[in-house]
């Protein structure tokens, strides 16, 4: 079995995060990894840093903003100071779980880009380049994706959209500031964002140095989360008496298969952007395979990070 090193973690405060972070803290003493938790600084990232340290695991905490470009290059930095410095074992597996779905897609994150797929997205790319020299092979990204980017009947009925995919310079464009809310749902830019992690996880595999692979976990649908924000009140309500039921996807769920997604045998096999729901490789529709969308969006990704990046 192989030395389970280091997991980073994006997004660990709460829900699916948290619950995959504490369950790799609660592995048995051989197989637990180091942990570190990038996330916003502040109460929250204490609590569950320190939640961690109390099942055994060696934590380390990263303040990081992902709506700010700057922030992620900074908590990269970090990393690769702790790797350098010995503080923690080497980097087996990162796992970008952040997320966001802004209600309200005229607002820019501090860089100028959409907020939901500046954090959903680009904060996650910007992390993994600047990352992927510090990896020990064997060694692991799990990017967490969403069917969302697809409609069906379920979707549908709660007023989740699927994706209406542009060029990703145009999709990282806010929202004019004259335009009315709602005239753009929320959820049309979670789901290009969503479908942009899915061509980026099969681009990023192209690129990636031997040894490191590439999956999309998918936790399945959780109603008790933001996803039908828009919907009416009583389907909202349907949602959250649907999380109730026994088998029904909830962070709790969840957040242990995130967790052995990362670091079990059983999915070391998982390369070029393979999609697993919750424990089902699952083939992704038509759509998700698009060569010329990847490259495109490989090359406008570095654009607009490199914009990002530019001084002012």
């Amino acid at each position: 079995m192989t030395e389970p090193g280091t997991v980073l973690i994006t997004g660990p405060t709460r829900n699916l995060g948290r619950h995959a972070t504490l369950a790799l803290a609660e592995r048995p003493p051989g197989q637990r990894p180091d942990l570190l938790l990038v996330g916003r600084a502040g109460r929250d990232l204490t609590a569950v840093a320190d939640e961690a340290r109390a099942r055994g695991a060696n934590v380390r905490e990263i303040g990081c903003d992902l709506s700010r470009l700057a922030d992620v290059r900074a908590a990269a930095a970090t990393v690769r100071d702790l790797l350098t410095a010995g503080a923690v074992r080497p980097l087996r597996a990162l796992v970008a779980n952040a997320g966001t779905m802004s209600p309200d897609t005229r607002r820019a994150s501090a860089d100028g880009y959409e907020l939901t797929f500046a954090v959903n997205y680009l904060a996650h790319a910007q992390l993994i380049g600047d990352l992927l020299g510090s990896f020990t092979a064997p060694a692991r990204i799990v990017l967490v994706g969403s069917n969302t980017y697809a409609a069906n009947f379920w979707r549908k009925l709660l007023h989740v959209p699927p994706a209406e995919w542009a060029d990703p310079v145009e999709l990282a464009r806010p929202a004019p500031a004259e335009q009315a809310p709602g005239m753009t749902p929320s959820g049309v830019a979670y789901s290009n964002a969503k479908l942009a992690i899915l061509y980026y996880a099969h681009e990023l595999q192209r690129h990636a140095g031997d040894g490191i692979t590439v999956s999309v976990f998918e936790p399945g649908w959780m109603p008790s989360t933001a996803l039908s924000r828009d919907a009416p009140a009583a389907f909202q309500a349907m949602g959250r008496a649907l999380a109730r039921i026994p088998g029904v996807s909830t962070p709790q769920r969840s957040g242990p298969l995130l967790a052995a997604l990362a670091l079990d045998e059983k999915w070391a096999h998982l390369r070029d952007g393979a999609f697993v729901v919750k424990t089902r490789p699952t083939a992704v529709r038509p759509v998700a395979h698009d060569r010329a969308r990847e490259r495109r969006l490989w090359e406008a990704t570095a654009e607009l990070l490199a914009r990002a990046g530019a001084p002012r």
